[in-house]
């Protein structure tokens, strides 16, 4: 069971760092204290893994139509709901939730990479080659 911990754990880290660089990359962003950091990036990960799939599905041909776009619109979503559940996090408004919300997941994909050692392949579908 302790093997599975410890991904959690660091995904979770790796978030909340996003989110507390994240309100110092946007000013419509602000963090009262490090407990209001630290359970918003766990309702965020909640969040993102019980309620977001659930709208990709009711949204999928919205988002068929917009060419994968549409998916922005839900992280932005996520982000707000996260923002009006937790009491020391504020976010001022849709467009500053849609472009944190753009650079949480790459900075997240980043620390992630970099955490990783690097050692991250991709197979590219049909060619069966390794990126």
């Amino acid at each position: 069971m302790l093997h599975n911990l410890m991904p959690f754990l660091i995904h979770w880290g790796i978030t909340s760092l996003s989110l507390w660089v994240a309100s110092y990359v946007f000013k419509g962003i602000r963090f009262e204290d490090t407990p209001s950091l630290v359970i918003s990036a766990l309702l965020l990960g909640f969040a993102n893994a019980i309620i977001r799939p659930l709208l990709i599905i009711i949204t999928l041909p919205f988002t068929l139509l917009t060419l994968g776009f549409f998916l922005l619109v839900i992280n932005a979503l996520m982000l707000l709901l996260v923002s009006a559940m937790v009491k020391g996090f504020t976010i001022s408004g849709f467009w500053t939730a849609f472009f944190a919300s753009i650079f949480i997941a790459v900075l997240s994909l980043l620390i992630g990479v970099y955490l990783d050692g690097g050692s991250t392949s991709w197979q590219l579908h049909r060619t069966g080659l390794w990126v």
